[in-house]
C-alpha cells in the first residue's frame, strides 16, 4: 500500500467529460458551446448529493482554460485563474465584496478566471443582492459556476442571470459498472450480488459508493464476500426480506418473532429495515407482472427470487402489506417501544385475513343469496291461487257490480295500498284511470235485474281531488259513476257511489280562510307528530297561524332555525295538509322576537334604566347615593 493512501472518492475523481458517469444531457451541452464558443457568463449545476456536480464544474474549468491532465482536480484551486468558494462558510456580505475586487484582477496565463462557489444556496439574502450587479455583467474573462443541492433557496433573481443544468441521481446499474472498473484496477475480487447491495446503499450517489467500497474494502480485504459485507455495511440483506415475507405466507408467527429477535440482537435499525421492506414489497408487486422486472434493482438471480416468491401473495394482499408496513415506518419514529410495535406488524402481517379465504366466504353468500331467492320464488307460487279460466268465470258486465261490492272493495284496497301524497296540479295531470279487473273477483249481479239499463258518465274534476292514495290504485266501473238506472216502471234509481265518510269529510272541507286552517289544525299537528321528525313536530307546536294568501298559510316563528327546518320539508308539511284537509298548501314563516327576546337584546344601561321606572324604590336609592352600573 502507498505510503500516503488516497480514498477511491479522490483517487477516481473524473478529468474530463467523458469520464463523468450519467450526466451525459450536461457533458454534451458544454461541449458543443465550448466548440461554437458559446461559453455563458454564469452557469448553475443543481442536483442530488455525490453526482458530480462540482466535479463538471472543475472539469468545464480546466477545459476551457486547457489545464494539463497532470495537475489533479483538487489542486486547481491553487492556480490564479480558478477561485473556488464554499458558500456555506463565506455567506456574508463583506465575503461577497471580496469576491467582487478578486473579479476585477483578469487572468494571467489562460483565457478565463473562473469561479465556482459551492453550496450558493447558503449565501444570505444581503450577499445575493451584493452579488447581482457583478453576475449580470461581468468582465468578459469572468465566469461564474454555481453548485447546490437546493436551488429552490435560491433567489428568482439570481436564478434569471445563470443558465441552470439538473443533474439526475445515478442508477444502481451505472455505478455497478463504474465499481467493476474501479475493482478490476485495484484488483479486488467481489461478487455482484456485493456490488448491488453497495450501488442500493449510495442511493444514486456514486461519491457515497466509492465511500462504501472504500470501507468494505477495508473490512474484508481484497476479497469480499455477501456475508461479510452485510456486516460491515450493516445493511440489510435480501435473504432476510424473503425469510421474513416466507413467515408471513407460511403463517409461523414463532419463525417471524424470531427473526425478529435475531435482527435486534445483530444492530438492524428497524426504521432502515422497514424502510428495506417496503421495497421488497414492492418488488414482489412488479415480479407479478413479469414483463415489469425492469422496475427491479437487483442481480437476475434476485429477480428469480422475486418470481418465485410473488406467486404465493395476490396483489390485493401485497397492496394491504405495504399498507401496512407504509403506517409502521410512519408511527415507530415517535413510540417508546419500537422492538413491540415491530412485532405486532409481523403478527398483524401474519394473521390478517387471505384473499382466498375472502373471495370464498363473498361466493358462499352469494350461493346462499342465489339459493334463497330461488325458494322464496318457489313458495310464493305456491301460495298464489291460479287464475280461475274462462269457464269458472261467470259471464258478468262491470255495468252490473252492486254498490256493496264496490264499496267493499274500496276499503280492502285502502288498507293494503300506500302511495306518496302529491299535489293538486301533479294529479289532475295523471291520465285517466282505466278499469282494473281483479282476479277471482266475483260480481254480484244487481239487485234491478239484468233488464236495468245503466247510463253513465265520467266523474266531474270537482271529484279529482281526492286522497293520494285513493289515486294509487282506483277501482270502479268502466264508465265511472253511476248517473242513473231506469226500469220498466220508469222510476229513476240513480244513485251515486259512496265513499267512505271521513273522506267525504275531506272532500267537503273548503279551506277559504284562516278559520278554516284553525278547524283542522288539530287533526294536522296529530298527522305531523305521527308522520314527521319530532324536532319538526315541537317547532310547529309553535307556529302562530297569521293569514293566508291563496295556497300560501304564512305563520310566524321565534327563530331563524325554524324557518330553515319548515324549508327543508316543505313538500313533507304540504302532503300531510293535504291528506288532512284534502287541499293542498304551502308554509311561509316570518321570524318575529317576543317581548322576552327584544329585552335580551337591548344593553344592560338601558334595561337598568328600565328597572328604575318600574321599581319606584331603586329609583330613589340610585337618586340618593348616585348609584350607577357596573359592567
Amino acid at each position: 500500500m502507498a505510503e500516503n493512501y488516497r480514498a477511491l472518492t479522490r483517487k477516481y475523481r473524473p478529468q474530463s467529460f467523458d469520464d463523468i458517469v450519467s450526466q451525459d444531457h450536461v457533458s454534451s451541452t458544454l461541449k458543443n458551446a465550448i466548440k461554437q464558443n458559446r461559453i455563458s457568463h454564469a452557469y448553475m449545476f443543481s442536483g442530488p448529493r455525490g453526482v458530480g456536480k462540482t466535479t463538471m464544474a472543475r472539469v468545464l474549468a480546466r477545459t476551457i482554460n486547457q489545464i494539463d491532465n497532470s495537475v489533479d482536480g483538487e489542486s486547481l484551486n491553487q492556480t490564479l485563474n480558478i477561485v473556488e468558494i464554499d458558500a456555506a462558510s463565506n455567506n456574508k456580505v463583506e465575503d461577497v465584496h471580496q469576491l467582487r475586487e478578486t473579479v476585477r484582477i483578469p487572468p494571467q496565463n489562460g483565457r478565463y478566471k473562473v469561479f465556482i462557489i459551492d453550496e450558493v444556496h447558503m449565501l444570505s439574502k444581503q450577499a445575493f443582492n451584493a452579488l447581482l450587479k457583478t453576475l449580470e455583467e461581468p468582465p468578459p474573462y469572468a465566469i461564474f459556476i454555481f453548485a447546490t443541492t437546493e436551488p429552490h433557496k435560491v433567489l428568482p433573481t439570481i436564478l434569471s442571470r445563470v443558465q441552470r443544468f439538473d443533474f439526475k441521481r445515478i442508477s444502481v446499474n451505472e455505478i455497478v459498472q463504474r465499481l467493476k472498473g474501479i475493482c478490476a484496477d485495484e484488483e479486488i475480487i467481489i461478487d455482484d450480488e456485493s456490488l448491488h447491495v453497495i450501488a442500493k446503499k449510495a442511493d444514486g450517489a456514486l461519491r457515497d459508493a466509492l465511500g462504501l467500497m472504500d470501507q468494505a474494502i477495508a473490512f474484508c480485504g481484497t476479497s469480499i464476500r455477501h456475508e461479510e459485507l452485510l456486516q460491515a455495511l450493516n445493511v440489510v440483506g435480501h435473504d432476510q426480506l424473503f425469510e421474513y415475507t416466507d413467515a408471513v405466507h407460511k403463517q409461523d408467527s414463532n419463525t417471524g418473532l424470531n427473526l425478529i429477535d435475531r435482527l435486534i440482537k445483530n444492530g438492524v435499525d428497524i426504521q432502515e429495515f422497514l424502510v428495506s421492506l417496503t421495497e421488497h414489497l414492492r418488488n414482489l408487486y412488479v415480479a407479478r407482472q413479469s414483463n415489469q422486472m425492469y422496475l427491479v434493482e437487483a442481480t437476475e438471480e434476485t429477480k428469480e427470487k422475486y418470481r418465485e416468491s410473488a406467486k404465493s401473495f395476490s396483489d390485493e394482499e401485497l397492496i394491504r402489506m405495504l399498507h401496512l408496513v407504509s403506517e409502521a415506518q410512519i408511527k415507530i419514529k415517535d413510540v417508546q417501544q419500537p422492538r413491540v410495535h415491530f412485532e405486532i406488524l409481523m403478527l398483524k402481517l401474519i394473521h390478517m385475513g387471505r384473499t382466498k379465504e375472502i373471495n370464498r366466504l363473498i361466493s358462499g353468500l352469494e350461493q346462499l343469496k342465489k339459493n334463497g331467492s330461488s325458494q322464496i320464488k318457489s313458495s310464493h307460487s305456491d301460495q298464489i291461487s291460479p287464475e280461475p279460466t274462462a269457464e269458472e268465470q261467470p259471464e258478468v258486465k262491470s255495468e252490473e257490480k252492486s254498490e256493496t261490492d264496490l264499496s267493499e272493495l274500496s276499503e280492502n284496497k285502502s288498507e293494503q295500498v300506500t302511495s306518496v301524497s302529491e299535489p293538486e296540479d301533479i294529479q289532475d295531470s295523471k291520465a285517466e284511470e282505466q278499469p282494473i279487473r281483479m282476479p277471482g273477483f266475483e260480481q254480484a249481479p244487481h239487485p234491478a235485474g239484468t233488464e236495468t239499463s245503466a247510463m253513465v258518465e265520467e266523474a266531474p274534476d270537482e271529484h279529482r281531488d281526492e286522497d293520494p292514495e285513493e289515486d294509487f290504485l282506483t277501482i270502479k266501473p268502466s264508465l265511472g259513476f253511476v248517473k242513473g238506472i231506469s226500469s220498466s216502471n220508469g222510476q229513476d234509481k240513480s244513485k251515486k257511489v259512496k265513499p267512505k265518510e271521513a273522506e267525504s269529510d275531506k272532500q267537503n272541507r273548503h279551506i277559504r280562510s284562516l278559520d278554516d286552517i284553525e278547524a283542522c289544525w288539530k287533526e294536522f299537528l296529530n298527522s305531523v307528530k305521527e308522520s314527521a321528525p319530532q324536532m319538526l313536530y315541537f317547532q310547529i307546536l309553535r307556529f302562530k297561524l297569521k293569514e293566508l294568501k291563496g295556497t300560501t298559510l304564512v305563520v310566524s316563528v321565534d327563530n331563524e332555525f325554524a324557518t330553515n327546518l319548515v324549508e327543508e320539508n316543505q313538500q313533507l308539511l304540504s302532503s300531510i295538509f293535504k291528506r288532512t284537509s284534502g287541499t293542498y298548501i304551502r308554509f311561509s314563516c316570518t321570524v318575529e322576537q317576543g317581548e322576552d327576546k327584544k329585552k335580551e337584546s337591548i344593553s344592560p344601561y338601558e334595561r337598568f334604566k328600565e328597572i328604575q321606572k318600574e321599581d319606584p324604590n331603586l329609583k330613589k336609592i340610585v337618586n340618593l347615593f348616585g348609584a350607577e352600573l357596573e359592567y
